[in-house]
């Protein structure tokens, strides 16, 4: 297939899609890369696959409460997702279905700022991809040591991680389908126990209670970074758009279903639970709603929220797995790993990309999360930043490129809408200590000299590098290529 360049001149003169003779091949038209013979995700796994993403359920959010009241706390996962979380996921449609392949994000900040950058993005998300990750088998021993006391410690837990760990890889390495049912049938029972327990307390609500308020306070540091933890990752879907069925549809739509899922899942149970029962904000922490279950219902509820928690960590582990492996694969296919990363099992997954993201969550599950968690945080907006960045490059040098969903507005549309979550970073960076600066900064330089180091590989040919013959023709920071 011979790729033909236009020149800043030919570009400037002639409308995208027509040069001379040639064909332009819109990029949503473009076959997904490494075609194989796994089926496609359709919309409702792809659905729940994002809302283990990005959530999992209200687990986790209680620390708003307790950081600033009812009434701050519900106005944060109402607004909050405007500033945030909204942008986020339009920005993953119009830029997922302009780039329907794996890799997500490393593509399209590769397009924009060239490969260099795109693999510091790549690198920087992973990082903070199995970092996230490694929380999960953790988290979710601590739900079930109640029931299992053995599990709170010594060989038992050590083994019980390992095992849990092995277990949930296995269905990642099954096939992708496989997990986006399993997240489909996890989100189910995460999600049934509130519903049952928002009709127990409607007798005792108390709409007062929603209005408490006191600004003097506020934690603002706890609230600020509790609602940007619970509200972020909408991009990491996008390293998955290879193996999504017909992602030009699909992906928006499923956006905009786990948009108004995510939100719904957190604020009608903190509707509840500051509602029902008189407020006690020291109370507010991690697992305050299986206490808040036992008050209202009794201990049948308890251990159902308990047990719908447990759940909820393992649909988060298969979920960020999955984006994480894809991912490797995706910058594999482009060229900026070696050509083994590019390897798929017999049902399709990426068997190279998930060995090497299970290794990073076992490595890491033994250390201690607190600043390691705000160091994830970190290496977050740097990615989050070069996204915005490429996003709107892109909107200036190829106005005109097919963009199967596009977001109106134009380049000024796509400035105004990132400046909202660019404030956001700057404050959660900010906030950051300087224990977590240094980590953070250390772990973006290895990502600076790692890059140079696997081009001298290649070109020493020391492993293989290929780049996938089966991509799409997407645009370049050389300009659009045509076919």
């Amino acid at each position: 297939m011979q790729k033909l360049r236009v020149s800043a001149h030919k570009e400037a003169a002639i409308p995208m899609g027509e040069f001379d003779n040639a064909e332009y091949i819109g990029i949503n038209e473009a076959p997904s890369p490494r075609a194989n013979n796994a089926r496609k995700v359709s919309v409702l796994p792809l659905i729940f696959l994002i809302f283990y993403e990005v959530s999992g359920g209200p687990f986790g959010v209680e620390d708003t409460v307790k950081a600033a009241g009812p009434l701050l706390s519900l106005l944060g996962f109402l607004v909050f997702p405007l500033i945030w979380s909204v942008p986020e996921a339009l920005i993953t449609a119009e830029m997922g279905t302009m780039f329907p392949e794996n890799g997500g994000y490393v593509v399209w900040v590769s397009s924009a700022l060239g490969p260099y950058w795109g693999f510091q993005q790549g690198w920087m998300k992973w990082l903070s991809g199995v970092i996230d990750n490694a929380l999960y088998p953790v988290l979710f021993l601590d739900y079930v040591k109640s029931a299992i006391p053995a599990l709170g410690g010594g060989l038992p837990r050590v083994l019980a991680v390992l095992v849990l760990t092995m277990v949930l890889t296995y269905m990642n390495y099954r096939g992708l389908t496989i997990v986006g049912w399993m997240a489909v049938s996890l989100g189910i029972l995460s999600i049934i126990p509130f519903v049952v327990m928002g009709l127990i307390s409607i007798p005792k609500l108390r709409p007062s209670r929603w209005l408490v308020v006191d600004v003097q306070n506020v934690d603002w540091n706890l609230y600020l970074n509790t609602l940007f933890w619970n509200l972020n990752y909408w991009d990491s879907i996008s390293t998955l758009a290879g193996e999504v069925q017909n992602p030009k549809k699909t992906l928006p739509k499923a956006l905009f279903y786990a948009v108004i899922l995510v939100v719904l899942s957190y604020f009608f149970p903190l509707l509840i639970g500051t509602g029902a029962i008189p407020l006690q904000r020291d109370l507010w922490t991690d697992g305050y709603f299986s206490d808040i279950a036992k008050i209202l219902g009794g201990i049948w509820l308890r251990v159902w929220i308990q047990g719908a928690a447990a759940v909820s960590n393992m649909g988060m582990f298969v979920a960020e797995m999955s984006s994480d492996s894809f991912q490797l694969l995706g910058m594999a296919d482009r060229g900026m790993l070696p050509e083994f990363f590019a390897k798929r099992s017999r049902y399709g997954t990426p068997l190279f990309g998930i060995l090497f993201s299970a290794s990073g969550v076992i490595l890491l599950s033994w250390m201690s999360f607190q600043e390691i968690v705000a160091a994830e945080n970190f290496l977050y907006c740097f990615g989050m930043i070069l996204e915005f960045i490429a996003f709107v490059l892109l909107k200036i040098k190829f106005p005109h490129a097919s963009r199967p969903f596009k977001i109106p507005g134009g380049t000024v549309g796509a400035i105004l809408l990132c400046i909202p979550p660019t404030i956001l970073i700057c404050v959660v960076l900010a906030l950051s200590s300087i224990k977590v600066l240094v980590v953070s900064l250390f772990a973006i330089a290895i990502g600076l000299v790692m890059q140079p180091c696997l081009k001298l590989i290649e070109k020493k040919r020391w492993l293989k590098f290929s780049v996938s013959s089966d991509l799409p023709d997407n645009i370049t920071t050389d300009g659009p290529l045509l076919h």
